[in-house]
């Protein structure tokens, strides 16, 4: 009969990029820069230290800001659902986690908080397609701005 070893790592957690970002040597705003990665892209989140992850891409291995990144499978059908996902302060693992930036809610009613599947698969059945978007926009007469010094993600014109 075959033994697990303790020393036998799980496999790595996927993950996708939900901006274009720097891949960091270390976990550290300040870190020499090791990589980089655009928005879309697959990622193998190897490690959490902190607001840190340790992810690995082709080309490069480094830490990256948390929110910089969509715990699971990559999708191209709906980039919103990620930004979504991390704004709710839903974790991969389905723990109800704290982010930066949340305004209005006290450290009690964070840690008194309990994950609601149900209603975070509510919020995210309001989201929409880029091309949604795109036909709202449309529909509206609204006019993209382009500005010079922000790159187009993929799977968007410029």
């Amino acid at each position: 009969m075959p033994m697990l070893h303790a020393g036998l790592s799980i496999a790595a957690e996927t993950g996708s990029a939900l901006k274009n970002d720097n891949i960091r040597a270390e976990p550290y705003a300040d870190a020499k820069i090791a990589g980089s990665f655009s928005r879309g892209d697959s990622l193998e989140i190897l490690k959490k230290q902190g607001a840190w992850l340790q992810v690995k891409t082709k080309k490069s291995t480094g830490w990256v800001r948390l929110l910089s990144v969509k715990r699971g499978i990559a999708t191209t059908t709906n980039k919103t659902a990620g930004a979504l996902a991390v704004a709710s302060g839903r974790a991969g693992t389905g723990q109800v986690v704290s982010t930066t930036g949340v305004r209005g809610l006290s450290e009690q009613d964070l840690k008194a908080a309990k994950f609601n599947e149900t209603e975070i698969k509510t919020l995210e059945s309001y989201t929409l397609s880029a091309e949604q978007g795109r036909q709202f926009a449309n529909a509206g007469n609204l006019k993209a701005i382009v500005f010079a010094n922000l790159k187009a993600g993929k799977g968007d014109s410029k």
